[in-house]
């Protein structure tokens, strides 16, 4: 189990060891251990990561500054505890699972209304405290969708994603939908944090399972993006961008077929400004937006991811806020894709999506959900997404 200080998840030259070491000891003093305790999706690998990595020194220091409490975004729902002290929300959920029943409410007052580093430090005060772990007993406890959200809110943000993606390709068939919405929306130290934690639960990597369950053209650009090789400078090199968009539209409307291999090139290693700007020069050459000519020029599961990257790319809580519209509207409710962007976005940017939901849709995102879900499942969203 790796702590603060440990040397092997840190990228340190000489006087910086020091300075770790010192942090490694007052952290341990001030909170017995930084870890964190596991699920039982986590427990094999004995692995915790809050941060992608290689983690700077700058991120040591906020660690132990922060009591790693402080929420992972600064436009979600969700956002640090006042007054936080793990050992009472401990009482209040042992409370909740005494005797016959659970008392649903108070799960969810404390969980939903926690960052996930102040769950991972209810974790850890439950098993010293109970000897168990708080999933496991939560588990036992609950049933259904309210139970998955529960156990996704006791993970960490790659953790959860990691779990997602594998349970996306558990069994028959693949749920691509999962693996579009993670990799083409995840920066690339969550994405080099995802991958990280993968092969430590399953003993091989993200990209040989994706191998394995997907094929063509679209598991040539989820492999491209696994390698978490995007530009993320701010450079927009305007000749190129001209380029980039005439290779684009002779890859495709200027063509009879569609070369694929050259829209990956573009728009799964470009940064966001540059990109953004190829976009407006597409439009001037092919007269036509870049989202149409991916409508025409492709399908099914590579048109879906090409288009996500796209949208990502100009707005991601728009993005968000589509796939929540799409996953509730009609009969019936895409629960697992509900369930996984207000789990991961809760403390990220769920602000951002509920103001572009509002404005795609004429309604906002709490109504929808109520609409749409019943019982603790309806009160746990809504808790998540707020007023």
């Amino acid at each position: 189990m790796g702590s603060v200080g440990e040397k092997k998840w840190f990228t340190t030259k000489g006087r910086d060891r020091k300075l770790l070491s010192v942090l490694r000891f007052k952290a341990q003093r001030s909170q017995k251990r930084p870890s964190l305790p596991f699920s039982s999706f986590e427990r094999r690998s004995r692995f915790y990561c809050l941060y992608p990595f290689p983690i700077s020194l700058a991120q040591v220091s906020k660690l132990y500054l922060t009591g790693i409490m402080a929420a992972i975004g600064n436009r979600g729902t969700v956002t640090e505890a006042a007054g936080f002290n793990a050992e009472e929300d401990v009482k209040r959920l042992r409370g909740a699972m005494k005797g016959a029943g659970t008392d649903e409410a108070a799960v969810i007052e404390v969980l939903a209304r926690r960052t996930i580093a102040q769950r991972q430090r209810i974790k850890e005060a439950y098993k010293q405290t109970v000897g168990k772990d708080l999933a496991d007993d939560l588990q036992g406890e609950l049933t259904g969708n309210f139970e998955k959200v529960v156990l996704g809110l006791l993970m960490t943000a790659p953790v959860y994603d990691a779990y997602e993606l594998k349970n996306a390709m558990k069994g028959a068939g693949t749920e691509e939908a999962a693996l579009i919405d993670i990799l083409a929306s995840r920066t690339n130290a969550e994405i080099r944090a995802i991958t990280t934690v993968y092969i430590k639960e399953h003993g091989q990597s993200l990209e040989e399972d994706i191998d394995s369950d997907t094929s063509g053209m679209f598991q040539r650009v989820l492999v491209s993006l696994l390698t978490a090789g995007r530009d993320e400078g701010n450079t927009v090199d305007e000749a190129q961008a001209v380029k980039d968009a005439k290779d684009i539209y002779e890859a495709g409307e200027a063509r009879w077929g569609t070369d694929e291999v050259k829209f990956l090139t573009v728009l799964c290693v470009r940064n966001r400004n540059h990109l953004l700007q190829v976009f407006k020069e597409y439009q001037k050459i092919s007269g036509r937006d870049i989202d149409d000519s991916i409508k025409r020029e492709m399908s099914g599961s590579l048109e879906n991811v090409f288009l996500a990257i796209v949208k990502c790319l100009r707005n991601k809580p728009a993005f968000f806020a589509e796939r929540l519209y799409k996953s509730m509207k009609g009969l019936g409710t895409t629960d697992s894709v509900l369930i996984r962007i207000m789990v991961a976005r809760a403390e990220i940017d769920m602000l951002d999506i509920k103001t572009e939901f509002l404005k795609a849709y004429g309604k906002t995102l709490h109504s929808f959900i109520k609409g749409d879900t019943s019982g603790d499942y309806r009160k746990i969203l809504l808790e998540l997404c707020g007023e």
